[in-house]
């Protein structure tokens, strides 16, 4: 039988960091050992009330049938009654609240429920992967916005063509930036709100990693970070994607939602009724555990990030390289020496064991950088150094 793939599958690029874990289980196979800094998967285990709170949901056989729709109404409570407390934003959790398998698959599905043949979607670059590909999946065309280190690593949003404007559905932002791990103010959401509702343009923004920042200046007044549904006029043209994963190393849990705009919800809860069938009940249970318990758990991590950041940055600082200074994210994006590109420098790094992101596996926009991430002991990121240390 002759297999033929579809036409969009085979339009994908490479997922990123499936390849850099093939790359890595090579390298191991070979016996070196490896730090890993690619992947932002956090190694901090997820606290432990909220484990006790999933055991016992699971044994309650109500828990056990298919959960459907937007979340059961506690969860959306929980949701509703966090944003207030965290950012104040006031939601209504019948309407602007919509539980997720991980903000991933939201993200992935919403183009779906807006996107035509034809239609252009503003994406990041560099960006999450998955921003791109959920264009592809929907038939859209792609624009790319670059995020340049001149522009402080924000879009530039003059630049973008009137032509393509006419054609544009929908825009994704996302900040704290990954990988940039640069944080937005007011001003800049301002900005994106006036132009959204100017070109009609329903603005996506993923906000998973808004709870990871580090308090260095008592006087910046961007950190904590603040949510773009905090703004004047934001819900009129927006949802913001969050999830659990990295605010309470919950990553493999797969829980997430979306809130705001309930006209964007309503479309993609329609795509999302056609794919899935909701959120397991009992981690919906686990979820609202650790958004009303005490937020210690997150701060902890906070201090534990801080450390390992300040740790890593000495360490590049050192060895004579330049980077991003990270107030946000458990990421550290670094420029390459000159002699380098981004694939050229994270392969010499591979073969001695260190694993990071190449720039341009996020976008050809970040040509020049590889990302580290804080996803490994202090110990484990000063060995990583000395290692970067033989290839420079």
């Amino acid at each position: 039988m002759d297999i033929k793939y579809s036409e969009k599958l085979l339009s994908l690029p490479p997922y990123l960091f499936i390849e850099l874990d093939k790359k890595k289980k090579e390298i191991q196979q070979k016996g070196i050992d490896i730090i890993s800094l690619g992947v932002g998967d956090p190694d901090l285990p997820t606290p432990k009330h909220i484990i006790e709170s999933m055991k016992k949901a699971i044994e309650d056989p109500k828990n056990h049938q298919y959960p459907f729709g937007r979340g059961i109404k506690e969860f959306c409570v929980a949701v509703s009654n966090w944003y207030k407390k965290r950012f104040n934003v006031e939601l209504n959790p019948d309407t602007e609240v919509y539980s997720l398998i991980g903000s991933k698959e939201g993200i992935a599905h919403l183009p779906l429920a807006f996107i035509n043949p034809g239609d252009y979607v503003l994406v990041p670059e560099p960006g999450y992967p998955v921003y791109q590909s959920s264009v592809i999946f929907a038939g859209g065309n792609i624009y790319y916005m670059p995020l340049r280190k001149e522009n402080k690593f924000f879009p530039v949003l003059e630049d973008i063509p009137e032509y393509i404007l006419k054609k544009t559905k929908l825009m994704f932002i996302n900040y704290p930036n990954n990988p940039t791990s640069q944080v937005a103010d007011k001003k800049f959401f301002q900005k994106v709100i006036s132009f959204a509702k100017e070109h009609n343009i329903i603005v996506v923004h993923d906000c998973a990693y808004s709870e990871i920042y580090f308090k260095d200046n008592e006087n910046d007044n961007t950190i904590p970070p603040i949510s773009f549904l905090s703004l004047e006029g934001a819900k009129d043209v927006a949802v913001e994607f969050h999830s659990l994963s990295k605010t309470y190393n919950m990553t493999g849990w797969r829980i997430g939602f979306v809130c705001g705009n309930k006209e964007i919800i309503s479309g993609l809860a329609k795509v999302k009724d056609n794919y899935d069938s909701g959120v397991f009940t009992a981690i919906q249970y686990a979820a609202i555990t650790a958004l009303e318990s005490s937020q210690d758990c997150v701060e902890e991590s906070r201090k534990i990030y801080k450390k390992r950041r300040d740790v890593l940055i000495e360490g590049l600082k050192k060895l004579g390289l330049n980077f991003f200074f990270p107030k946000a994210t458990f990421y550290v994006w670094c420029e390459v020496p000159k002699n380098e590109t981004s694939m050229s420098f994270a392969e010499k790094l591979i073969y001695l064991g260190v694993v990071c992101t190449p720039g341009v596996g996020m976008g050809k926009s970040a040509e020049g950088y590889v990302r580290f991430a804080l996803t490994v002991s202090e110990e484990r990121i000063k060995e990583a150094i000395e290692r970067i240390k033989k290839v420079l």
